[in-house]
């Protein structure tokens, strides 16, 4: 990231999308040589996976960067196919994993509708009916990242409606951007990387490309997102970080009145909150990737991660505006952009509220009232 993702962006406007053809081509390049584009692809297809913990670390230093988010936001790691993919028949991967790792070909997952995203299993109005060897799916989502420029993605619809207790049933399908069917309408927001509207109106998706069973979509997607949810932490972490370290080194060469701005309590206590929250995120997303490399259940630490990692980072990133005063809203400054990611970031992967009902459950579960209540 230092040594070649840093000197391009010092090139770029302050509110570019991304860099140049080429440049994405030979960053691209090196991100294979060095095996970051293949850390979630099995060994069996050319993959270089590694630990859940290694992966954080790299997705805190991916996100040290202008244009925000991860080193795919200048498509140096490219978009590699989601994990789910892992788990299709061998004839899905061939046709759909093994091209993204290759750099051919890119994927989006489609979940969150209208009508909400934050509980899959009962909003999912998106529906699919099976008409001989192929399925017809109907209805929207809303918010996908990057969903027109992928080649294909695994989109989530209701393939029966449950009752007798039972949940509504949610498959996962693999659906090509080109298949009949399926139309994309971008979304504009305040952020760098664009998500889409998309349309299904009978579009046909082949029985073939059901992923996993039938009904059996909403574990495949909690599976997904607890793996998404720890390294999404981790680079918003990576942002706050660099943003602290841009404000220390801004105090300590910046005159004042009565000495360096570095002397004053107020600027030397915005410092130490920022650090301490850093220092204790950073932990919170460690112990949760061990937990993961462990095989240890974690759901409840991957909210955990993800609601503190994203809040905190946002508090740095408010701190650090305000150390470098009026420079800190410059646009020749990382730090306002930063500033509107970290605020997206709240609400993308799960928001805030929701990741606090999912912690205060789980608490409220598994505790016996202590020593007094007990």
């Amino acid at each position: 990231m230092r040594e070649e993702v840093k000197p391009i962006e010092d090139t770029l406007p302050h509110d570019a999308m991304g860099c140049d053809p080429e440049d994405r081509k030979r960053l691209r390049a090196i991100a294979e040589e060095m095996g970051l584009t293949r850390l979630n692809v099995p060994e069996a297809y050319g993959g270089n996976p590694v630990s859940a913990l290694a992966r954080v670390i790299i997705a805190e230093e991916s996100a040290k960067c202008r244009l925000g988010g991860y080193a795919p936001a200048l498509g140096a790691f490219g978009g590699g196919p989601p994990n789910i993919i892992w788990g299709g028949t061998d004839s899905q991967i061939e046709r759909y994993g093994v091209p993204c790792v290759e750099g051919r070909k890119s994927a989006f997952v489609a979940i969150t509708e209208p009508t909400g995203g934050s509980d899959p299993r009962n909003n999912i109005q998106t529906r699919a009916e099976k008409h001989g060897d192929f399925w017809k799916l109907n209805g929207r989502k809303m918010w996908i990242t990057g969903a027109k420029w992928a080649d294909f993605g695994v989109i989530f619809a209701r393939t029966d409606d449950g009752g007798d207790g039972k949940p509504p049933g949610i498959t996962a399908f693999i659906v090509e951007n080109d298949f009949k069917g399926i139309t994309f309408n971008e979304i504009g927001v305040i952020r760098a990387l664009s998500p889409f509207e998309i349309v299904l109106e009978d579009c046909e998706v082949p029985d073939a490309n059901v992923l996993g069973r039938v009904g059996g979509g909403f574990n495949v997607a909690q599976t997904w997102l607890v793996d998404a949810r720890i390294p999404y932490a981790a680079g918003c972490i990576g942002m706050a970080q660099e943003a602290l370290d841009m404000a220390c080194g801004w105090v300590k060469q910046r005159p004042t009145r009565d000495g360096m701005l570095e002397d004053k309590q107020a600027i030397q206590w915005m410092i130490a909150d920022s650090e301490v929250e850093l220092r204790a995120a950073r932990l919170l997303v460690y112990d949760a990737a061990t937990k993961v490399d462990a095989g240890e259940p974690a759901k409840v630490d991957a909210s955990v991660c993800k609601l503190y990692g994203t809040e905190t980072a946002g508090r740095v990133v408010d701190r650090a505006i305000q150390m470098f005063g009026g420079m800190g809203v410059a646009k020749e400054m990382p730090l306002e952009r930063w500033y509107r990611e970290l605020r997206v970031k709240r609400i993308g992967e799960g928001p805030s509220e929701v990741h606090r009902m999912v912690i205060a459950r789980d608490k409220l579960r598994n505790t016996d009232g202590g020593m007094y209540f007990g």
